[in-house]
């Protein structure tokens, strides 16, 4: 795409799946919008955090003082599933929690696989998980539907991603402990008025806050029950 765009002076505005460095260096009218993939992490880490500081005598179900839990990633070598995992585990840890990994599916986002994937971490694992990450909220909507189909008596508590209708209606329902909410609206805001710059050969608005004169970061915002009608109003 990069070397089709550049032979015939195109300018390019990826969204959503981030380039690596080398390929966004490659020409100077590549741009990126989207958000940091990190952030999500973090603060999928903080909600856990949070969680547990308001009671981890109720998640840790077996009273061993240590989290057992199970990832749910998104597709195979995709930025933010690498990224995402890493981070939300690392917060859990540098707050000083201890945790253990039972096991780690591929779910390539998608609720119907998760649910699959899920029901089978639930067969080996059962009333042994007490987190789940899941990368993004349909694979924690899949996730909570095998739950649902189960035995288990206490649900491990639950985080997704992105802040879509069904994971803040989750969130409301106490049934997913949080959520991170990516600003869709707003990258789609960021896209439109970069091309529109790009196509008339005019500056680029003063409201595009660019790193590195390449890269446009909306951030992520942390949704838990506390807040979760502010979004769900958004939204509507």
């Amino acid at each position: 795409v990069i070397d089709r765009a550049k032979s015939a002076n195109i300018p390019i505005v990826f969204f959503n799946r981030e380039l690596v460095t080398e390929d966004l260096e490659r020409w100077d009218k590549i741009y990126y919008v989207g958000a940091d993939a990190a952030q999500s992490g973090n603060m999928q880490g903080e909600i856990i955090v949070s969680a547990c500081e308001k009671d981890f005598e109720h998640i840790d179900k077996n009273k061993d003082g240590v989290l057992q839990y199970v990832v749910i990633e998104g597709e195979p070598g995709h930025q933010d599933t690498l990224v995402r995992t890493e981070n939300s585990v690392k917060t859990v840890i540098n707050a000083g929690y201890t945790l253990q990994k039972l096991g780690d599916e591929i779910a390539n986002w998608n609720r119907a696989q998760a649910m699959t994937k899920m029901t089978t971490m639930l067969d080996k694992y059962g009333e042994e998980i007490e987190v789940i990450f899941s990368n993004n909220d349909e694979m924690a909507l899949g996730a909570l539907d095998a739950l649902k189909n189960s035995k288990i008596e206490q649900y491990p508590i639950i985080v997704g991603v992105d802040g879509i209708p069904g994971g803040l209606d989750s969130v409301k329902k106490k049934e997913m402990i949080g959520t991170v909410y990516n600003d869709y609206r707003g990258q789609a805001k960021a896209i439109v008025e970069m091309a529109y710059a790009l196509s008339l050969y005019e500056e680029f608005p003063e409201s595009i806050q660019f790193i590195d004169n390449k890269s446009v970061y909306l951030p992520y915002q942390k949704v838990t029950y506390d807040n979760v009608q502010e979004y769900i109003r958004l939204l509507n």
